[in-house]
């Protein structure tokens, strides 16, 4: 009898690890279980040189969404999907921009609300954008010449 309540015992305490391994993998590693809240909104940018999915969409350095997707647009502009957090309402002359947090950290979209009175929807585009600075292309131009 003492046999199985201790292999009783060492299976439940197993158990419990990988729980708890499965939810600490699931939050560290920002993943969504449970289906996306907020809606999605596009932007085209120049550049977005660094920009990947899954990095931050801020609002005054408040996280209120993220980006979902990042490819080539139709016109060779880059292409970024936003899921922005349910209540958070944006007007249509948001400017959206690509920061960098620090000076050679991960890229983010940092969005400046506007003043108008038409919020967007889900599936809308923002159409201000301001792409992202290139270090390296200033440096060069700086070290070789280009700027007097």
């Amino acid at each position: 009898m003492r046999k199985y309540s201790r292999e009783f015992s060492v299976g439940l305490f197993m158990l419990l690890g990988l729980a708890c391994l499965a939810y600490m993998t699931v939050k560290l590693g920002k993943m969504e279980v449970f289906g996306n809240d907020g809606y999605e909104l596009t932007a085209h940018f120049r550049s977005v040189s660094g920009l990947k999915a899954g990095a931050s969409v801020e609002i005054a350095g408040v996280r209120v969404g993220k980006v979902t997707r990042v490819k080539l647009g139709k016109d060779f502009r880059a292409e970024v999907g936003m899921l922005i957090d349910p209540g958070v309402e944006l007007s249509e002359d948001s400017i959206a921009s690509v920061k960098t947090s620090g000076l050679i950290g991960d890229k983010f979209i940092s969005l400046s609300p506007g003043g108008s009175k038409t919020l967007l929807a889900a599936g809308d585009e923002l159409t201000e954008t301001e792409s992202s600075v290139d270090i390296e292309a200033l440096i060069s131009k700086y070290v070789f010449g280009g700027v007097k």
